[in-house]
């Protein structure tokens, strides 16, 4: 229970701080006092820092939003964060102690955990006259928590702190501990960091010589089956697609759900931005946060550093940043991974909905304003919003077109017709945003999967969840120099594989949680991509009949079933074709429809970046190479503007930037 005042001592003779005088006397402390007006309200216009119409204003907030007195007054009228803390403390009839002069014991953190501190707020101090005196900047609010913390703790006093001093400390004081749960949140029967390496490498390894021998013992044979499993898989992808662009073009033009009126209590959104190696990008991104149109106390942007990024780390220390923005830095641990480090932010979000954007992202400024009116409006049972990706440098050269076509489809197309189908819908890396309660209650995100976006859409769908797309747009840069494309792209592939074997581990029990209509379209979605990528060169050798070449199947087929693969081929072919053009002109670049029909010598190099992943998972299953970003700045007519001393023939990176794996 929580103890009485008790000016007792700790074992450093220091005098230790007086704790509220129990749960009868905090419940006599009421957020809003007599005549509406709120007691911490009143002793700091008593303290003459705060004006009686501000605080009448921010009151007026308060009402219309899921926020705090303190927060409305720190955030949206400059009240510095101390001298609310000072008031909180005399309304609450406790003291003030700052945990970064006077340090924790950190037994008492390990005792409740970490994370959960982060998560409740709170930060066990130290022992004092027989209860343990724990630090919040929110002691009205401690009561919800009493059981959970005595508990841990037994009985517990408490005083008060700012929020940024209690997450400093327990970044410093418990740093490793953060870490470490950031990388196990995720149930290990769900996760992949069980991936066995040397079981990856044997299997590959006899996959490898099981082929080779089959094709040395019965060539013919081999590639008999080789064939009918690639046009199978084409077959049913191509069925996919048209279907999803069946779907799409039946529901009207501009997006399905479309956002509504906002609610009458606007929520805090929390932004979880992850950042590595980012110089040339950081001061952008700080611009195109700024532009979001959405209460500035509202806004919860969390910048996540990783301990040993000098570079990014000390370009945000000497950037000076608005009070909405915070920063938290990852400390090192078995892999660094962005999933990892979205996991360990989490729990320190003050939002009820949480977003994830990457480094060169441009969001539409009214963002923000859609989603929420998006998750006022839908059932409980969507609990993820996916917004559509385009990019800046669409026209930068012929690799970059290409993959603005390629995005254009997968987003305008293929995960709205998924969605309508009621399919799975693997999600895009950014401009993500979820239902808090929903994601905790998914255990975040898989720590050491290098497509943690997919898993965790897949992961929605088998506990019942729905993702929607909502129709807003965040431009990106482009990734297109031929190796980082390939070295991205063997990344997002080798975590496809990663994601269907993990999720296949008791393919029963994906079966009862999904249905036979979504796990069918999980085989065709992962297994089926897969699949066309390896299996590409069987496919391309059949350009040796209308060449008149010989071919190891010449003689097996008769003229009908020639004519029906040459059927198949070219349909798939135009279908490619005709869903990109359509994409990219929804997408307001109808000139680079003219480019549709080279995607045909666009996607082999999915097949190189597919062995080159393949192969990473037997040696290297959660790393991935980091490219810079920054090298184009958004500029008109999707041409994008190239950074001084930059050509801007060789652009940038990926569109979901990830770290490269520890060690």
């Amino acid at each position: 229970m929580l103890r009485p005042r008790d000016p007792a001592r700790d074992d450093g003779g220091e005098e230790m701080a007086e704790p509220t005088d129990g749960p009868a006397a905090r419940a006599a402390v009421p957020l809003r006092g007599q005549r509406g007006i709120d007691p911490v309200g009143r002793a700091l216009v008593r303290r003459g820092l705060l004006g009686s119409r501000s605080l009448f204003e921010a009151e007026a907030r308060v009402q219309r939003a899921e926020v705090r007195l303190p927060d409305a007054l720190r955030l949206a009228f400059a009240v510095p964060e101390e001298d609310i803390a000072a008031a909180v403390a005399e309304v609450a009839r406790t003291r003030l102690i700052d945990p970064l002069v006077r340090p924790p014991d950190p037994a008492l953190i390990r005792r409740v955990g970490a994370a959960a501190c982060a998560r409740l707020g709170v930060l066990p101090w130290r022992r004092a006259g027989g209860s343990t005196v724990v630090l919040t900047s929110r002691p009205d609010e401690i009561v919800r928590h009493e059981a959970e913390l005595a508990a841990a703790l037994g009985p517990i006093s408490v005083a008060v702190a700012t929020e940024r001093q209690i997450t400093a400390a327990l970044q410093r004081h418990a740093a490793r501990d953060l870490a470490a749960a950031a990388e196990v949140r995720l149930d290990e029967g769900l996760s992949s960091r069980g991936w066995q390496r040397s079981g990856a490498l044997w299997l590959f390894v006899g996959l490898v010589f099981g082929v080779a021998a089959a094709f040395a013992a019965a060539p013919r044979a081999t590639f008999l089956v080789l064939a009918v499993w690639a046009v199978a898989t084409l077959a049913l992808s191509t069925a996919l697609k048209v279907a999803a662009f069946a779907a799409v073009l039946r529901q009207p033009r501009g997006g399905s759900p479309k956002a509504t009126a906002l609610p009458l209590r606007l929520p805090t959104v929390t932004i979880l931005v992850p950042l590595y190696r980012e110089k040339a990008i950081a001061a952008h991104l700080l611009a195109r946060l700024q532009a979001l149109d959405y209460p500035q106390e509202l806004l919860d942007i969390c910048l996540i550093l990783e301990q040993d990024d000098v570079l990014t780390r000390a370009t945000i220390a000497g950037t000076e940043l608005p009070p909405w923005i915070r920063t938290f830095t990852v400390p090192r641990g078995s892999v660094k991974t962005k999933p990892r480090a979205l996991n360990y932010a989490l729990d320190f979000a003050r939002g009820s909905i949480v977003g994830v954007y990457d480094a060169e992202d441009a969001p539409a400024p009214d963002q923000i304003r859609k989603v929420v009116a998006r998750f006022a409006a839908a059932p409980p049972q969507v609990a993820c919003l996916q917004g559509i990706l385009d990019y800046y440098n669409s026209r930068a050269n012929w690799l970059a077109r290409c993959f603005t076509l390629e995005y254009a489809t997968w987003f305008r197309i293929m995960l709205p017709g998924l969605a309508r189908m009621e399919l799975v819908v693997p999600l895009g890396g950014t401009t993500l945003f979820f239902r808090r309660a929903v994601l905790e209650e998914l255990g975040g995100w898989d720590a050491h999967n290098v497509t943690e976006d997919a898993d965790l859409g897949l992961r929605l769908a088998r506990a019942g969840y729905r993702t929607e797309l909502l129709h807003t747009v965040t431009e990106e840069e482009a990734n297109c120099r031929p190796w980082p494309w390939i070295k991205q792209r063997s990344r997002w592939l080798k975590g496809y594989a990663i994601t269907y074997g993990v999720h296949m581990r008791r393919p029963l029990r994906l079966l009862r949680e999904l249905g036979w209509w979504r796990f069918a379209g999980v085989q065709v979605l992962f297994a089926g991509t897969l699949s066309q990528f390896v299996l590409a060169p069987v496919l391309w050798s059949f350009w040796s009949f209308p060449l008149g070449l010989t071919h190891p199947l010449e003689g097996v087929f008769g003229m009908p079933v020639i004519i029906a693969l040459g059927t198949l081929f070219v349909a798939s072919e135009l279908v490619n074709v005709a869903v990109a053009a359509v994409a990219v002109q929804r997408a307001g670049k109808p000139a680079l429809m003219v480019w549709a029909p080279t995607l045909h010598a666009y996607f082999p190099l999915a097949a190189v970046a597919c062995y080159r992943g393949l192969a990473e998972l037997a040696f290297r299953p959660f790393y991935w190479d980091k490219t810079d970003h920054g090298l184009f700045l958004p500029g008109r007519n999707g041409t994008g503007t190239a950074r001084p001393g930059r050509a801007a023939a060789t652009p940038p990176p990926p569109p979901t930037p990830r770290q490269d794996e520890a060690g």
